[in-house]
């Protein structure tokens, strides 16, 4: 699995025949509406109903949700650290990880949610037939049409307005969710808590603001993947103090994750340099290039490489949420203090 399908996102069906689907599902399938157990929690601290701005406008929750669908790669999260577990979600890496992550897999328990789509591509039918009274589509590239279509028989929270898909603030994300859930005091908590961890190793490590990071992904032969200072995997290095280095900002420009060549590996040539990789074999695809080992700071081995699973490093770092962050601290930070 490579970050950079992430992005290579197949689009659904144009909205017309989208809306037809969900209104055949809903009027021959006759959704269930039944609530599974555990599906919801105990009442939060709003008064519905509650109005949630978002990229393609506002939404209004009527009532306090119980059956929630997550449509972001990564919403489930929050979903789960507020108490509420999600009836549907999308699939990001394959093998239906949901429930393995080690950050989220007991409180999923032994109720995994339905697979509605795979990253961006919903299965419109599927989220029909689950009938939410919410679904919730913060870390995603959710196309306007797609919208347009849910939003016709659901309650539709799409992503934060102000920022590229997949670029919004983990914070900005969560309180969003929080608000839709009726948990926005609960969803300020979890925030201060992660911002507290932050804190305590930027205090520890105050040298840190005065270094360069940057996160990438070699994906095939002479090619990688560098990662936007807006992207999760690099804000989480800023929010420990790291900036980026003034090249690699200016080459990667406004798009969240861009290719290159390993000609211009120069690019990387930061302070820290992290490597996210699924296999050894993209690891070694990469230090047995010629032009890999010329940078300085593979020479001076300040260079890291973070597998995706076992340990699941890389998966934290690009899920960058209110559960996954504090076990990336904890796995993270004792890699980059070994760098000397």
């Amino acid at each position: 699995m490579s970050p950079k399908t992430h992005f290579r996102l197949l689009r659904s069906l144009p909205a017309a025949l989208l809306a037809f689907v969900l209104a055949a599902v809903l009027a021959g399938c006759g959704a269930s509406g039944e609530e599974p157990a555990d599906a919801g929690a105990p009442s939060g601290d709003a008064t519905f109903p509650v109005t949630v701005e978002h990229k393609y406008g506002s939404t209004e929750i009527p009532a306090e949700p119980k059956r929630v669908v997550t449509l972001g790669l990564s919403d489930q999260d929050a979903v789960l650290a507020l108490g509420v577990k999600p009836v549907g979600a999308v699939d990001w890496f394959k093998e239906q990880p949901y429930g393995k992550w080690p950050w989220a897999k007991e409180l999923w328990g032994d109720q995994p949610p339905e697979i509605v789509g795979e990253r961006d591509e919903y299965n419109m039918e599927k989220i029909a037939e689950l009938d939410p009274d919410l679904i919730i589509a913060q870390y995603s590239g959710m196309t306007k049409e797609q919208y347009d279509t849910l939003s016709q028989q659901f309650p539709v929270v799409a992503q934060p307005k102000g920022f590229e898909d997949y670029q919004a603030p983990w914070q900005d994300m969560t309180r969003a969710i929080g608000t839709a859930l009726g948990k926005s005091a609960e969803a300020e908590e979890l925030i201060n808590g992660i911002d507290q961890r932050f804190a305590q190793v930027r205090e520890k490590h105050p040298e840190w603001a005065e270094l360069t990071a940057v996160v990438g992904e070699p994906y095939e032969p002479g090619k990688f993947s560098a990662f936007s200072p807006n992207d999760p995997k690099m804000v989480f290095l800023t929010e420990m103090g790291f900036t980026s280095p003034e090249p690699f900002t200016k080459a990667v420009g406004d798009q969240t994750v861009a290719d290159f060549s390993f000609e211009r590996l120069d690019l990387m040539n930061a302070d820290r340099l992290l490597w996210l990789v699924a296999t050894p074999d993209a690891e070694q695809m990469l230090t047995g290039d010629p032009l890999y080992s010329q940078l300085e700071v593979v020479q001076e081995n300040r260079d890291l490489f973070l597998p995706y699973e076992n340990p699941d490093i890389g998966a934290a770092l690009s899920f960058n949420t209110v559960l996954s962050i504090p076990y990336a601290i904890d796995e993270v930070v004792s890699m980059l203090e070994s760098v000397k």
